[in-house]
């Protein structure tokens, strides 16, 4: 399947497809200097994979983890370009996650003012989201995202088969992000998820339908400075729950799920917190608004004393809502504190 990203001259294809990597140069122009980015989580076969359909490859492994975004490996990749000889007409290509995908992407960026980008995706999570949208950037200074730019790859490859790796967290993780869509666009997408009972033999269609309610919105607002804000929902509390470090390593898409939950209306909370608990997703937390609202305060949509939400009242729809952050604070009373217990 392809599906076509419509940017004007920044138009790409997302080509999703099982079994890609196999043959990969049919999609890829790789008849030049290829400089990989792949880091430790993930499988080794794939980088390689990517490598043997690559003229002149160079692999470069970083660690694992959000902490791999920074300035030194950002400088380090630039070395290893500029000491293999890479130019202009040469290309950077992400084997990875959306911490490889944003730093190859700003890499990409950078050099010579700019090179071809390709973005192979080997998560969920990447695969439903951070792949497409041009976002790229680094961390710095404990900032996420603080320095970066909008950069679209040139192309996606999107090979189902490689999630059979995925560790079934991760997975979930994932998922969750593609439940959020849903949540907001797509009400048939989110029964799917709902009552699937075969998630591998539907997957691809879920990766699909979650990548064109990204695309639908991106190309209405690539640089997100309207429309693409929805794609906030379960982020302004999650970002919060994702800072808090007393409430231990909860990764990306667990904190996503958590945050929809207080901004939902009593029934779509409900069927929320069904299917997160179906994908093995936490739906309690041991916090209360008082504690995470010193992060809400501090994240980047605030305007003075307010923010802009983004609410679920009915599955498949969205509404935006300037809001007080200490309304925001009582939503997540009344969705944890008095549950009182751990996380699932």
């Amino acid at each position: 399947m392809i599906i076509p990203v419509s940017l004007g001259e920044m138009s790409y294809d997302i080509v999703l497809l099982r079994g890609a990597l196999n043959n990969l140069s049919s999609y890829l122009d790789l008849d030049r200097k290829a400089l990989i980015v792949t880091d430790s989580g993930v499988p080794r076969e794939y980088s390689d994979k990517v490598a043997s359909h690559c003229k002149c490859p160079t692999v470069a492994v970083i660690d694992e983890g959000e902490g791999s975004k920074n300035f030194d490996n950002y400088k380090m990749l630039l070395s290893l370009m500029i000491e293999k000889g890479f130019t202009r007409t040469d290309c950077v290509i992400a084997v990875g996650g959306g911490v490889c995908g944003d730093l190859a992407g700003f890499v990409a960026a950078s050099y010579m003012r700019g090179v071809d980008f390709y973005n192979i995706p080997t998560t969920f999570l990447s695969q439903v989201d951070s792949s497409i949208g041009g976002k790229v950037a680094i961390d710095f200074n404990g900032v996420k995202n603080i320095i970066g730019a909008f950069y679209q790859p040139k192309r996606v490859v999107i090979d189902s088969d490689v999630l059979k790796t995925l560790d079934k967290r991760q997975l979930s993780s994932g998922i969750a992000e593609s439940i959020k869509m849903a949540a907001n666009f797509d009400k048939d997408l989110f029964e799917l998820i709902e009552l699937t009972n075969d998630f591998d033999a539907d997957a691809d269609e879920i990766i699909a339908r979650s990548l064109k309610i990204k695309r639908d919105v991106v190309e209405k607002d690539p640089k997100e400075k309207g429309l693409r804000r929805v794609l906030n929902f379960g982020h302004t509390v999650g970002h919060a729950i994702e800072s808090d470090a007393n409430l231990g390593e909860l990764l990306h898409g667990e904190c996503v799920g958590l945050g929809m939950i207080p901004m939902s209306s009593p029934e779509v909370k409900e069927r929320i917190i069904s299917v997160l608990e179906k994908y093995s997703l936490p739906t309690e937390i041991s916090t209360s608004g008082d504690k995470l609202i010193s992060y809400i305060l501090h994240d980047k949509k605030m305007a003075g004393d307010e923010i802009n939400a983004v609410f679920c009242n009915e599955i498949g729809t969205f509404e935006i809502k300037k809001i007080k952050a200490e309304l925001i604070k009582e939503y997540i009373n009344e969705s944890f504190s008095s549950k009182g217990g751990e996380k699932k």
